[in-house]
């Protein structure tokens, strides 16, 4: 072992590449081991790709609305490989971009495999070599890969994940989505607007089971108006390959079999951390992933883990975070993790954006709230927008009126959400909310009207 570093960091995607970055500003010697693509999931497979193809949905709708409006167009035409090549320069520019930003900060990438060893060593195994390196902390960020569950016929017929359906040949006539969650409603949204027929298969008893009702049944209307069939409480027991259709079996709420054929199949359940970095060790784990505390250790001493291999959100802002706080600890610098204000974000059409607690949750921990929407059909620019779907709901607590939830759904509320992550993060109440001046005609208006509508009632 000739080399040593003060901070190692294993994976190059949103929480490794924040981490060494961080790290190096507090001027240590960081090494950062990367075996495939700078960016991870996210900027190679999964945020960016998606985010880039759902722009064309947002277009595709928009010039189909404008027609209502007196905006002749000739017929839609859409070329998937333009498609493609579009979504592969926006990667390739940000995957520079995170590069330049490394060499910038003066980090040693290694383009190779990271395996932790006892003794705070990490194996480099590359197909040039294999070496030995010294470190004095080390953060894990090795990600997560799609589930593929264990459904009778599914290892015999052809289908994507998640990982893999940006590199589709051609559009489908028709989908089938097993999952309702964030991915496959975005990739409904998607896929839908590509007049491809799908169909959703969720288990569970709505889409997007983890956010708010209101919002699972906003989103779930817009997607039927679109043409989206959605399955809910169908629990899928096989899937056959039938010639260029596969065709998957599934039980309904009542326990009858339903049969749903498609050209394409699309399986979207969840995903599971790459743990292969950190085998040679016996780390805590919260169910299959790495148990972390509020400063992102690990159970051993001078490792710490960050982004999807611990779980949580598993979202890229998260990620992002939690790099920061790791390399901060890390760097002798004690910071913790402040997860009630992380946003939540589902960019379909209308979006969801959310963050704090949802209705449900604050009455399930036994907190005594109240919750108050506006419907954006009361708002000026949604009407302009030709987007009046959607809504605000705010819950607050009863006794202080301090804002501890906020769920959004309409255009561009992804763009909104951070206003509430503040007022949740600096314990602001609706009262203050309804103080503020918000600018007109917009939808953040609407943030301003339930507050002021909450303040209305509580004088009668």
């Amino acid at each position: 072992m000739t080399k040593s570093y003060d901070i190692a960091v294993i994976g190059g995607g949103p929480g490794g590449y924040m981490a060494a970055l961080h790290a190096a500003r507090f001027g240590k010697k960081v090494m950062l081991v990367e075996k495939d693509f700078l960016g991870g999931t996210c900027l190679n497979r999964g945020c960016i790709p998606s985010k880039t193809w759902l722009k064309n949905a947002e277009i595709i709708e928009a010039i189909e609305l404008s027609r209502e409006w007196g905006i002749q167009t000739d017929n839609i035409t859409i070329s998937l490989d333009k498609m493609k090549k579009r979504k592969d320069e926006v990667i390739s520019r940000l995957r520079n971009g995170v590069m330049f930003l490394l060499k910038q900060g003066k980090i040693d990438v290694y383009e190779a495999e990271g395996f932790v060893e006892e003794g705070n060593i990490v194996k480099v195994v590359s197909d040039k070599k294999e070496e030995r390196v010294q470190t004095d902390k080390i953060i894990v960020a090795t990600g997560s890969s799609p589930s593929v569950p264990p459904i009778d016929g599914l290892d015999s017929a052809s289908f994507y994940t998640s990982d893999t359906i940006f590199d589709i040949e051609k559009i489908p006539s028709s989908l089938t989505i097993i999952g309702g969650g964030v991915i496959g409603v975005e990739l409904a949204t998607i896929f839908s607007s590509l007049k491809t027929n799908v169909t959703i298969i969720e288990m569970g008893g709505r889409i997007i089971p983890t956010e708010d009702a209101d919002a699972s049944k906003a989103l779930a209307k817009s997607l039927q108006k679109k043409g989206v069939q959605i399955l809910t409480d169908a629990k899928v027991t096989s899937v056959k390959q039938n010639g260029d259709k596969t065709i998957v079996e599934c039980l309904n709420e009542k326990g009858e079999s339903v049969s749903v054929e498609g050209e394409a199949l699309l399986v979207s359940v969840g995903r599971k951390p790459n743990l292969s970095a950190v085998q040679a060790l016996k780390l805590e784990q919260n169910g299959s992933f790495i148990k972390v505390n509020e400063k992102m250790e690990t159970s051993y001493p001078n490792i710490y883990a960050v982004g999807d291999v611990i779980g949580g959100y598993q979202l890229a802002h998260a990620a992002y975070m939690e790099g920061i706080v790791a390399a901060s600890n890390a760097a002798g610098c004690e910071r913790k993790m402040d997860e009630k204000v992380v946003p939540r974000c589902i960019f379909t059409l209308p979006e969801v954006a959310s963050v704090g607690l949802t209705e449900e949750e604050a009455e399930r921990k036994g907190l005594q709230v109240k919750a108050e929407r506006f419907d954006l059909a009361g708002n000026g620019k949604a009407l302009v927008s030709g987007d009046t779907s959607g809504f605000i709901k705010i819950v607050y607590d009863e006794k202080y009126g301090e804002i501890i939830g906020v769920t959004m759904v309409g255009p561009h509320v992804t763009e909104m959400i951070s206003e509430a992550s503040s007022f949740i993060s600096l314990e602001g109440t609706v009262e203050e909310l309804a103080n503020m001046i918000h600018p007109h005609p917009t939808i953040s208006e609407s943030f301003f009207d339930v507050a002021r509508n909450i303040i209305d009632k509580s004088k009668k």
